[in-house]
């Protein structure tokens, strides 16, 4: 939908809200918020809301102590687990300096700048989320435990698929936010499931990965269990991957998804410690059919990207990514390493090249990679480089 400002004033005084969460993300996409109340909506929309800018992972070298809030107002959505009297609104928001520019660590800015990248050079990407989580049961005292919700496997049914009803409360509360979720399944670890979205825009795609992570905290929250998408929450067990899947097309409508696949498969170590942020992200590659390698086939085995092409489109999906990674970040790099294939016409090494460089071994090495990386440097802010490579 494209709301304006005066349609989410409207909305707010028609649907009784109260309460108005401005949110936005710090360097690694953790969801932040203040809130207001609907006397204050205007004033932000028009001058922002003021924010604690060295309080933030990724801004504490902010040359400015004060950054300011601004509403996004196509992102706004009601909250449907809170109260219908008294309603709250979540709106996600851009970060500005306080003479009125996007602030450049703000990784929905890094994205936008992407995207308009990608536009000046005539292509335009579309990802798809595929995102795994596990359901884990609390104990008496309400802290979580690592007690999977059930015992089923890969793409059981019910009674022995216990996260069902789970799943599909998600869905339908993801849906009332304005989500497009295409299918979900019980994953191969016990109590592990997958909830897949449709292809969007770039902006979209990575506003609707950080609502989704929130909307499943929430709700398995009310079922008494607690959601980890962290990458291994369970040794010896399949990890938490985060697939995306990517299209890219020219202005003519061409599809150039294999040279930009090209593009990110020679990048991929460059930007490994943005897609993988953890050191249990480490524990996951290599393990069951998490990749370790910078490879491709069109098998859709234990490979690095599935790349396939039906009636002549296309489908690349990166299989290295976990979801404690920032999605705005991830599409940013994702786009330039793309665009760099794209304009170069790179060609795809051999499938399963036997030869195929490894993906990095640990945070540390990933971190050593991207410190050293001009490709990295020429996109990412100075602040958020230091954030994903300190010690």
């Amino acid at each position: 939908m494209n709301y304006s400002m005066e349609d989410v004033m409207k909305f707010i005084e028609e649907e009784d809200v109260k309460f108005i969460r401005l949110a936005f993300r710090d360097a690694y996409g953790i969801q932040k918020n203040i809130s207001v109340l609907p006397g204050e909506v205007k004033k932000a929309f028009e001058d922002g809301a003021p924010i604690n800018a060295r309080a933030i992972a990724g801004f504490t070298d902010s040359p400015y102590g004060v950054l300011y809030l601004k509403p996004e107002p196509d992102t706004m959505a009601i909250l449907p687990w809170r109260p219908d009297s008294g309603r709250v609104l979540r709106i996600l928001c851009n970060v500005y300096t306080p003479d009125g520019r996007e602030y450049e660590a703000d990784t929905r800015t890094v994205l936008k700048k992407a995207v308009q990248a990608a536009k000046d050079a005539g292509i335009e990407f579309r990802f798809g989320n595929e995102s795994e989580f596990y359901l884990f049961t609390k104990d008496e005292d309400g802290e979580p435990t690592k007690i999977p919700y059930d015992k089923a496997g890969y793409m059981d049914i019910a009674p022995l698929d216990k996260c069902e009803n789970v799943r599909r409360e998600i869905i339908l509360t993801i849906e009332r936010m304005g989500l497009t979720p295409e299918r979900s399944h019980h994953e191969r670890g016990p109590g592990q499931n997958e909830i897949d979205f449709h292809y969007a825009k770039p902006l979209k795609a990575a506003d609707q990965m950080t609502t989704f992570k929130m909307a499943v905290s929430t709700v398995a929250d009310r079922y008494g269990l607690v959601s980890d998408f962290s990458p291994l929450p369970l040794a010896g067990n399949p990890g938490n991957g985060y697939h995306i899947n990517i299209y890219a097309v020219d202005q003519a409508g061409n599809d150039v998804a294999r040279y930009a696949a090209a593009g990110i498969i020679d990048k991929i170590r460059d930007i490994t410690v943005f897609l993988n942020p953890t050191d249990g992200s480490y524990a996951r590659l290599g393990n069951n059919t998490a990749p370790d390698k910078a490879n491709w086939s069109s098998a859709a085995e234990s490979e690095m990207m599935y790349i396939e092409t039906r009636n002549g489109r296309t489908r690349a999906e990166l299989r290295s990514p976990d979801a404690s990674s920032n999605p705005y970040l991830v599409y940013a790099l994702l786009i330039h390493a793309g665009l760099m294939g794209i304009r170069e016409k790179m060609e795809l090494p051999g499938e399963m090249d036997s030869e195929a460089l490894s993906l990095p071994g640990s945070r540390k090495e990933a971190a050593g990679i991207a410190a050293k990386s001009n490709f990295v440097r020429n996109i990412v802010p100075e602040g958020i480089i230091k954030e994903y490579t300190k010690k």
